[in-house]
This record gives C-alpha cells, sequence and structure tokens, in this order.
C-alpha cells in the first residue's frame, strides 16, 4: 500500500540575490516522499519548488493541496492526469518522486552517461542584478572558471550601465568566444522595447528573454516580427495548460526561442508538451532550472540530457544555497557533471 509524507524545507541563499521580483534572502521548497508501507526504507523524493511573484500556483491553499495529495496518494493517476493541472510545482513534485520511487531512491530517474559520470551537460553561467561593480565582478569569475555562455539578467539598473556592462564584456571577448544571453524579466514598455532591442542587438547576442511583460500578445507578436534581436518566451509559458492553447500562443507570437522551466510548466509532462509543439514549428528551445535545491535540478537535469539538446542549458544554479541537498551533482567549466561516487544526503 503505498503512503506519502511531506516536509518544508527553506532554501537559504548564500548571498542576496537580485530579480526582477526583489532582491531574495529565503525560497520555499517542500519535499514529497512516496514510499510502500511494505518497504518503508525505499522512499522516491520530489521537490515542490516556488518563486513568489512568479510560479502561477503561489497561491493560497499550496500547502493544503500538498497534504491532500500526500492523504490521497493511492489517487496518485488522477493527481497525474487531471488533479493538479493549476498546481505545475505540485506536479512535478509527484511525478518526478514517482520516478525516484521506481529507482528504488536511488535518485537515477533518467538512467544515461551522464548519470554515469561519462558525459555533462553545458550550461550558462547567471549573473545576478545588482549594481554595475557587483555585476562585473560576477561576469568576470564566470569566465575566469570557464564558462563560454553567460547569462546576465537586466531592467534592474540604468540601462545605460547596462549596456556599459555588455561593451565591456564584448571588447574582451567576441561572440566567437563568449554567448552573452540577456533577461529582461518583462523590464521594458512595449512602446520602448524596438528602441533597446536595436541598442542591444550592438552586442552580438544570443537572445533575449522576454523583454516586455507576459500576456500581451499583440505587441510581443511585433517584436518578435521585427526584432533585431533573437527573443525567447519564458514568462509568456507560464500558466497555459491546454495543448491546443499552447499551440495558438506559439502561432500567435512566433518566437525565436523557448525556455522551458519544468517547475513552472507541469513538470516533465507539460514541458515536453511544449517542446513537440515547437520543434513542430522549427523552433529551437532550451531548459531552465527554477531555483531549485539539487533535488529538483538533479530530475531536470538528468531528463534534459536525454533530450540531446547541445546548446547550454540554465541548470547552473545548485550551488547558490547554504543548505542545499548534498548530491553527486557538480560545476566543472562551465559545464554541470554527475559524480556516481558520491552520496545523497538522507531527506
Amino acid at each position: 500500500m503505498l503512503k506519502a509524507d511531506y516536509s518544508y524545507y527553506p532554501l537559504k541563499f548564500k548571498q542576496a540575490s537580485g530579480t526582477s521580483r526583489g532582491i531574495l534572502t529565503e525560497k520555499d521548497s517542500w519535499f514529497i516522499r512516496i514510499w510502500d508501507d511494505r518497504n518503508p526504507e525505499i522512499k522516491g523524493v520530489g521537490e515542490c519548488s516556488i518563486i513568489k511573484g512568479l510560479s502561477p500556483d503561489n497561491r493560497e491553499g499550496y500547502v493544503e493541496k500538498i497534504k491532500e495529495v500526500c492523504d490521497q496518494i493511492d489517487d496518485f493517476w488522477y493527481y497525474l492526469e487531471e488533479g493538479l493541472k493549476e498546481w505545475p510545482s505540485i506536479y512535478f513534485a509527484l511525478e518526478t518522486a514517482f520516478l525516484d520511487f521506481k529507482s528504488a531512491g536511488s535518485k537515477i530517474l533518467f538512467p544515461s552517461d551522464f548519470t554515469n559520470g561519462k558525459a555533462q551537460i553545458p550550461i550558462n553561467g547567471l549573473v545576478w542584478m545588482g549594481d554595475s561593480l557587483f555585476m562585473k565582478e560576477q561576469i568576470q569569475a564566470k569566465l575566469e572558471i570557464g564558462f563560454d555562455c553567460i547569462k546576465m539578467k537586466i531592467g534592474a539598473i540604468n540601462f545605460e550601465e547596462e549596456l556599459q556592462l555588455l561593451e565591456i564584456i564584448r571588447n574582451d571577448f567576441g561572440a566567437d568566444k563568449v554567448e552573452l544571453r540577456v533577461d529582461a524579466n518583462g523590464a521594458f514598455a512595449p512602446e520602448l522595447a524596438m528602441e533597446k532591442l536595436n541598442a542591444l542587438a550592438q552586442f552580438d547576442l544570443h537572445s533575449i528573454e522576454q523583454p516586455i511583460k507576459q500576456g500581451q500578445i499583440k505587441e510581443m507578436a511585433a517584436l518578435c516580427a521585427k526584432t533585431p534581436l533573437p527573443i525567447a518566451l519564458d514568462e509568456e509559458l507560464i500558466g497555459i495548460y491546454n495543448f491546443q492553447d499552447k499551440a495558438n500562443l506559439l502561432d500567435q507570437i512566433k518566437p525565436q526561442y523557448i525556455i522551458l522551466k519544468p517547475s513552472l510548466l507541469g513538470g516533465i509532462k507539460g514541458s515536453k508538451e511544449w517542446i513537440d509543439l515547437a520543434e513542430e514549428r522549427k523552433i529551437p528551445w532550451w531548459i531552465t532550472s527554477a531555483l531549485e535545491s539539487n533535488i529538483g535540478l538533479n530530475a531536470i537535469a538528468q531528463w534534459t540530457y536525454t533530450l540531446k539538446n547541445k546548446m547550454p542549458q540554465g541548470l547552473g544554479t545548485g550551488q547558490i544555497y547554504t543548505n542545499n541537498i548534498t548530491s553527486p551533482l557538480f560545476m566543472d567549466k562551465g559545464f554541470l557533471a554527475y559524480d556516481k561516487s558520491l552520496k545523497w544526503e538522507k531527506i
């Protein structure tokens, strides 16, 4: 007979991290554990990870929904088919907890050369928002440890200062040496967005994520049609659960890229729907973690490797917490890797 429980695990940042939604010092996470009461030592673990102001299920009743799922775990098929459609982070936790349970709690959800330590996943180095000196220091540190793809969040400081930072990087590192991605998190006003895209385009950027706020379909479509700089949809995908609605959005906006965050999009299942629709339309994509602990990051990384996407992925957030779950995951000169000789911390 299946059993399940959950526990709260607030993740603590090593240093306050600036985002478009404010300064983060702590992040809410819960772990769902599943086991068979005939063999209670073997547990599958999944992570419910939310970001305040971004996660669509960060609302009243969240913990009550986790408790309901655990109390009624024998109805897991209902929850995996319909019952958690509008609770994407809980869906992701339940989905991956079952994968871990099937693996006898080994945390090897998708066996591959990655989990065998024979292959690595290229990732971008993330530069957090802050003043220009702080951001410059982060950029230099990422370059020194071997990253050749940098993702820089913009929209928090003066736009001219951000342009100067990009100019400094490009003066030292051409596009053939370092790939630069920027993430505006919807910071640009629609009427000013094209002017800012033109200013950014001079720096040979790979792409810009979400230049204007989500939900402005006509404005985003107009930008994607004329942009001098490839646009990647990120927040725009959040909160869309119906398959046909997903297809309609891509057909209306016609983005140059889309970005998948499983905790925000209905887990692996929901993200795979977006990928299938994007590939039908020849829209490239990549996958990004959403500040999960190593439990969630492990599931996303293992699945990502099986998709054989050679672009740098956004999976470099495993070292930002003081109390992260000890795991075999580690970063190696711009790659995420798995050392199978290392043990998982017991949860």
